[in-house]
């Protein structure tokens, strides 16, 4: 009896590997969706590390777009539970990063002067300061979300200029997405300002949105069918 229940038990701890897609085949199972995303604490793991990568990688500023990009491409790896090794982060930061410099520089720049705004409109400088705060604000938002989407439909084969293209489309077809998005941008910010290391988890926590929105989108699309 103990070798039919040590029988069992190795069964379904197989069935259990098979369906995350860590394990060997076995028959009748299918990995499920997202297999690497099962392991939870492996995902926060992966997050944190790809988010102080990421982190290494943006301290250039400009250097942020690709950063992301590279990010955003390792966390699909492995929840696909596909070959997510770093090396593959580090060659698609090689290959990306001199022509993202044309979306990081810009992107920059943009950001200096909103900040600079809102950084007026709250000391009392500017009439209407409160509305230029918003503004500021919101410009400021809309651009995290705008870089975000660029970075999440980033390849080595598109190009930043077809990625950049991409990302009206996007928000059009899943407005919904975009706010979660912008919810993640949100918390990002919100853990830096309170307090700056934990802009490695925030920045982990955005990258990982841009992976999972499409699949909540993709599920919700299938399940219509």
């Amino acid at each position: 009896m103990s070798v039919i229940r040590e029988d069992r038990r190795a069964h379904r701890a197989a069935k259990r590997e098979a369906s995350s897609g860590a394990g060997p085949t076995v028959g009748g199972v299918e990995p499920g969706v997202n297999p690497g995303a099962t392991a939870k604490f492996g995902l926060f793991g992966e997050v944190l590390t790809v988010g102080l990568l990421m982190t290494i990688i943006a301290l250039g500023v400009v250097t942020l777009p690709i950063a992301l990009a590279a990010g955003i491409r390792h966390l699909r790896r492995f929840v696909a539970a596909e070959d997510s090794r770093t090396a593959l982060f580090w060659e698609d930061v090689r290959a990306g990063i001199l022509p993202s410099l044309a979306v990081g520089v810009p992107a920059a720049l943009i950001a200096t002067v909103l900040t600079i705004d809102v950084v007026l409109a709250g000391s009392g400088a500017l009439p209407g300061g409160e509305a230029i705060a918003v503004v500021g604000w919101a410009g400021l938002l809309a651009l995290a979300v705008a870089v975000l989407l660029a970075a999440g439909a980033w390849s080595p084969s598109l190009g930043w200029k077809d990625a950049v293209r991409a990302v009206p489309g996007a928000i059009r077809a899943d407005a919904a997405g975009a706010a979660y998005i912008a919810a993640a941008a949100v918390f990002t910010g919100v853990v830096t300002w309170a307090l700056a290391p934990l802009f490695i988890a925030g920045i982990g926590c955005a990258a990982l949105a841009v992976v999972a929105v499409p699949g909540r989108r993709r599920r919700r699309e299938s399940g219509e069918e």
